[in-house]
């Protein structure tokens, strides 16, 4: 029968296939198992990593968002402060000018309460 390609196994059944041969292809397909076992679990891991790096760029992405908004705000806040600033300013100088036409005009009435008052006393001092 070997001769025929055919052969008996332990059990005493007959196979086509030599028990050695056989026994490699049975050990063959375990270790194909295993390799395709550890490969999945492999993709498996992989693909949780790749989820977590996305995780992860999408957090860094939106920190970078709130801190770009954040400067945006601090150069608004810092233009707003300036301009207002210069608001004060002219403010300041319109007042100091204000000051100083009213200087002018509480010296021109102190001048003319003087003379007014020399007048009186000199019209009194006539009579």
């Amino acid at each position: 029968l070997g001769a025929a390609g055919l052969h008996f196994d332990e059990l005493n059944k007959l196979r086509v296939l030599e028990p050695e041969v056989a026994a490699q292809t049975a050990q063959l397909r375990e270790e194909c198992r295993a390799f395709v076992d550890k490969t999945a679990e492999f993709q498996k891991i992989v693909g949780s990593l790749v989820e977590l790096v996305d995780q992860l760029a999408k957090a860094a992405e939106s920190e970078k968002m709130k801190a770009i908004g954040a400067r945006n705000l601090l150069k608004s806040i810092a233009k707003q402060r300036e301009a207002q600033e210069q608001q004060l300013q002219a403010l300041i100088a319109e007042k100091k000018m204000q000051l100083e036409r009213y200087r002018v005009e509480y010296e021109t009435l102190c001048k003319i309460e003087a003379d007014q008052n020399e007048f009186i006393d000199q019209f009194i001092f006539q009579k």
